[in-house]
């Protein structure tokens, strides 16, 4: 189904003035014989702050050749003030060199330069294809933990407040929350000296399981280890050798479920309908949970869908965002 496009060309021109009073306008009233200035009313600022999950661009990372390290520069140049990198999209650069010192050490320094080029901030990293935490097996989990690591220097170095893990493993519940709360507690006693958070995200599997996932962070207990809730990965299991979704997680249980542990928050999005709305998502709903539970830090973006391109689906999530966070009560 064909699909009106709703962004406007000067939307996404003016990116970087929409939030900061592209609403507000002056026009003159003639009242009395008297010339009077009226000023539109402009909207208050979203109680978040917005930031842009890197995998929003991985098609043009890895498509269409684009430099990872401009990743600063486009999220400046579309109106967000925080950057949450992904770890692979920096391979084969960083896995050719098997994460060496150096190789991670030129990574930070190259993403600071570009962060402080453009007067970004550096929220979070999130960590792929590093091991599994939540595997049966104590010396696979533990070498899990040694290679997260590095991403935790890293963190630290280029001023982040977070990693973004993974809890793949066992597929038995008790086993899961077993191994993941061993896994977690390893890594997060390193990171918790580096002042580095470690959050994981509902990203398959039963880590999707709200209810499971929050019973993990009750038992860590650590003041480090938190959730980073996604407003759309609530898929647990896929049917066979397909992406179609077989069992599923309620989405609005599971972030009710999660949000108490928040300390970062990713906005999903993939189809918008012709008025700017998530098709599949309510954010009105989403972010008055958001809300309710105290939660003022950064928001990503995350767009993964292929009906508009990626920067059209960036620019129309951060709008919804926007626009559906002056709803919130």
């Amino acid at each position: 189904m064909k699909r009106r496009n709703f962004i406007s060309k000067t939307t996404v021109a003016g990116v970087g003035v929409t939030f900061f009073g592209a609403y507000a306008c002056k026009e003159a009233k003639k009242e009395e014989g008297k010339t009077a200035e009226v000023e539109e009313a402009t909207p208050a600022a979203p109680f978040f702050e917005l930031s842009l999950a890197q995998w929003s661009i991985h098609r043009m990372i890895r498509e269409n050749g684009v430099d990872p390290y401009t990743f600063a520069e486009k999220a400046k140049n579309w109106g967000f003030k925080g950057l949450e990198y992904v770890s692979q999209l920096y391979n084969p650069e960083l896995s050719d060199a098997d994460y060496s010192e150096e190789a991670m050490a030129a990574f930070v320094e190259k993403s600071n330069a570009e962060a402080q080029k453009h007067g970004m901030k550096n929220v979070l990293i999130m960590i792929d294809g590093q091991g599994n935490l939540a595997v049966n097996d104590e010396a696979e989990r533990n070498e899990t933990v040694e290679k997260h690591k590095k991403w935790v220097d890293a963190a630290a170095a280029m001023g982040c407040h977070a990693i973004r893990v993974n809890l793949n493993g066992s597929n038995v519940p008790e086993e899961w929350i077993e191994n993941s709360v061993d896994g977690l507690t390893k890594l997060a006693t390193y990171a918790k000296d580096k002042n580095i958070n470690i959050l994981v995200e509902n990203h398959g599997g039963l880590s999707s399981n709200g209810e499971l996932h929050a019973q993990v962070m009750e038992k860590v207990n650590m003041e480090n280890v938190g959730t980073l809730p996604d407003f759309g990965n609530f898929c647990m299991t896929r049917k066979p050798d397909s992406w179609e979704c077989e069992v599923s997680y309620d989405k609005y249980k599971g972030v009710k479920e999660l949000m108490p542990y928040a300390k970062a928050v990713s906005a999903k999005s993939n189809v918008f309908d012709a008025d700017g709305n998530e098709e599949n998502i309510d954010y009105v709903k989403m972010l008055q949970m958001v809300k309710d539970n105290g939660y003022t830090g950064f928001v990503g973006v995350e767009y993964e869908g292929n009906v508009l391109s990626e920067e059209e689906g960036i620019i129309a999530t951060r709008d919804l965002l926007i626009k559906a966070a002056q709803k919130v009560v």
